[in-house]
């Protein structure tokens, strides 16, 4: 923490002793005894610019410390899109490159990220054809939430919904890709949420 000033090592700590219960900027005003809450935004941003804090935009309490700094660069595996053998993974297979990516764009930590090209229209027009996406390792999803999945064997991204009955997986362009209804004896496997998207055509 050499390249720390006192306050952001102070403020680290904080964030820490808080972490189930997090501080209002105010809050952490008081704490650090800082002359304005514009202070604590700086420190803030710093210790993400450092590599010390990851953040969520839209939930400014949702956050995650990192013991380790990360580099300003860090590479995530991509993964294909392709056809997966019986009980087959995404993950399980070997990465067909490496990608490097700003890691300061990842709201989350840089191990739990992954990259796979998008195929295909039915994702459109939020996902199209060769776009990059950036997906954080999970095998649980909340509805409503894009997920990288496998489902009978195929690779695919889809938006998921579950309730007490179904689970469904839907196309963003669902006038040419119906849902598609998934029984208990189906065969789905989630591999992670999507975060990112990096447009191949702008």
């Amino acid at each position: 923490m050499k390249d720390l000033h006192n306050k952001q090592i102070e403020l680290l700590r904080l964030l820490e002793r808080n972490i189930e219960t997090p501080l209002t900027i105010r809050e952490i005003q008081d704490e650090l005894d800082v002359s304005s809450t514009s202070v604590v935004y700086h420190h803030i941003q710093q210790l993400e610019k450092k590599g010390y804090l990851k953040r969520n935009p839209s939930n400014p309490k949702d956050y995650q410390l990192l013991k380790i700094p990360e580099k300003p660069i860090t590479y995530l595996n991509e993964y294909g899109l392709a056809q997966c053998g019986p009980n087959g993974l995404i993950l399980d297979g070997n990465p067909i490159d490496r990608i490097p990516i700003a890691s300061r764009l990842l709201k989350f930590p840089a191990e739990d990220g992954f990259v796979v090209e998008a195929k295909g229209d039915s994702m459109e027009p939020m996902i199209k054809q060769g776009d990059y996406v950036i997906a954080q390792k999970s095998n649980k999803a909340n509805n409503n939430d894009i997920v990288v999945c496998v489902y009978q064997q195929k690779a695919i991204i889809k938006r998921f919904y579950k309730d007490d009955e179904k689970i469904l997986l839907r196309s963003i362009n669902n006038e040419k890709h119906p849902p598609i209804l998934v029984s208990k004896s189906d065969d789905l496997r989630i591999e992670g949420i999507v975060r990112n998207i990096i447009k191949y055509n702008l």
